[in-house]
């Protein structure tokens, strides 16, 4: 499941998705908990975009003592029933997380994984189902529906 993609940058987010994006800066590749730029309706419905934690529960929230886990990506098939999505997702909580490309592990020549890269060849852009959250400190974050 992906881990690591590559976000859109400002102009491509301003001419695809028809938001402005977010005032603050993000890096040309998101692993768990960078910070990279959602699209999602606010509170009047109209689209928006912000920045927010890859993750859904990134591990600066994660309470002492309890093991650090995965939350970057969210099976469609459960998504209403696991604990660390389900409010999210009964809230209707959509987003769509706009992308490049996605890397993903390929073992196919052996034990050692190669970088393998996903894209649309004919397109500058795609959008990934997703569900985002907001913490109590104003923070957002965000999983990928797989």
């Amino acid at each position: 499941m992906c881990v690591n993609y590559a976000p859109l940058q400002r102009k491509i987010l301003r001419e695809i998705f028809l938001v402005e994006p977010p005032e603050d800066d993000w890096r040309l590749e998101t692993w768990p908990d960078y910070a990279a730029p959602i699209v999602r309706a606010n509170g009047d419905g109209k689209r928006e975009s912000i920045l927010a934690s890859f993750g859904m529960i990134p591990k600066d929230k994660i309470p002492e003592g309890v093991r650090p886990f995965d939350t970057c990506n969210a099976r469609s098939e459960t998504v209403g029933e696991k604990r660390s999505f389900s409010g999210a997702w009964k809230k209707g909580q959509m987003c769509l997380v706009p992308a490049s490309a996605i890397y993903e592990p390929n073992y196919e020549h052996g034990p050692r994984s190669v970088r393998h890269k996903l894209w649309l060849t004919d397109e500058p852009a795609f959008g990934i189902a997703g569900l985002w959250r907001d913490w109590p400190d104003g923070a957002a974050s965000f999983t990928m529906l797989t």
